[in-house]
């Protein structure tokens, strides 16, 4: 059982850089030190923090532009916990930097790299790189394509839609033979479907599905995997999770910053059907609707996981067993407006109470 969680890298208003590197590192730290089994690097662009001059900021503000880079990083200064990207998003880089760059942080890490992979719900981000968001699907399969070529083969040749090449040697080799674990994130009914069909392992989130619909899209994965031949059945959900001394303190310390999360993720949902257009699926767009009507209670009964030890602990264990579950990844600080104290405190928690319950 995975007890992970996932690191935004909070760039917090009022804050410097300098101190939003000193939180991410402080928490990485205290990961390795309690017995996290793993912490996940988020993938962010554009998420500076609002300004005078630009009230708007970009989201949730993140310092965690390049997540291969801050893993590197996060490795040399750990012992332990694995580090992985939660996620790299493959159309938005040339798939040979990410293999050599993968490759290295394996190496640094002696072995404790995990390769989280998808495509991103985030259309500002295809924006800013001038790639367009309608050939992500198409961009996400050519890059794990040459990937597997550049970890799987000393040399190799690759000619297609979006890349051309020949005789390439990916140097260093990974650490991991024959790469790092890799799983790929879901959150469309389709990408089950696919991720299934590839068999590899996965990670769904609850922020934009309530946990019927995590049911539905994991049994649709496993029947795809099992038609497919593929022996696979492995599958982590990344959740919102906060962990205090009592539900009055949890509420106190979350309430407004989860419930700006959701809007935030309705919002996100809205800009993606503008920019799928025609291609918008009905999904996509019931999610939006959803969220927008969405309360704090009702969140508690179906989208987090909040409460003391033994209420999230308790919670966690229904769920692993429901759904088949073999991993957790924290949301620590959803909304990213917890002091940092207490996102620390929570996680302190969680990595000594709710985590051992979990492997028993």
């Amino acid at each position: 059982m995975h007890v992970g969680l996932v690191m935004e890298c909070d760039y917090r208003e009022g804050r410097t850089q300098d101190e939003a590197f000193d939180e991410a590192f402080t928490v990485a730290q205290l990961a390795d030190e309690k017995g996290i089994d793993g912490v996940w690097l988020a993938e962010r662009h554009f998420a500076a923090p609002a300004t005078p001059t630009d009230p708007g900021g970009a989201g949730i503000p993140s310092i965690s532009s390049v997540p291969l880079m801050m893993a590197g990083i996060i490795a040399a200064r750990t012992e332990r916990v694995r580090v992985g990207t939660g996620v790299s998003v493959l159309p938005l880089a040339h798939p040979i930097r990410l293999a050599e760059e993968a490759s290295i942080v394996d190496n640094v890490s002696r072995g404790r790299l995990d390769f989280g992979i998808g495509r991103s719900s985030f259309p500002r981000s295809y924006q800013g790189y001038g790639v367009p968001f309608d050939e992500s699907r198409q961009r996400f399969a050519e890059a794990l394509e040459i990937i597997l070529k550049a970890w799987n083969n000393y040399r190799f040749d690759h000619h297609g839609h979006y890349y051309n090449m020949d005789d390439v040697v990916v140097t260093p080799r990974p650490y991991q033979q024959p790469h790092p674990p890799i799983r790929i994130a879901a959150n469309s009914v389709d990408t089950f479907r696919i991720i299934g069909e590839l068999g590899f392992p996965l990670v769904t989130g609850v922020r934009g599905q309530g946990i019927s619909q995590v049911a539905g899209n994991l049994k649709i994965y496993r029947d795809t995997a099992a038609a497919s031949g593929h022996d696979v059945d492995d599958a982590y959900v990344r959740m919102p999770i906060y962990v205090g001394d009592s539900m009055e303190e949890v509420r106190a310390d979350t309430e407004e910053s989860t419930m700006r999360a959701f809007r935030r993720t309705a919002d996100t949902y809205i800009r993606t059907v503008e920019a799928e257009g025609a291609n918008a699926t009905a999904e996509r767009r019931q999610r939006a609707e959803q969220l927008l009507n969405t309360t704090y209670d009702d969140l508690l009964e179906d989208r987090v996981a909040y409460g003391t030890p033994e209420q999230v602990a308790e919670r966690l264990i229904s769920l692993r067993d429901d759904l088949g579950l073999t991993g957790f990844i924290m949301e620590p600080n959803l909304g990213g407006t917890v002091p940092a104290e207490r996102v620390q405190k929570s996680i302190r928690l969680y990595a000594e109470e709710v985590g051992p319950a979990l492997r028993e």
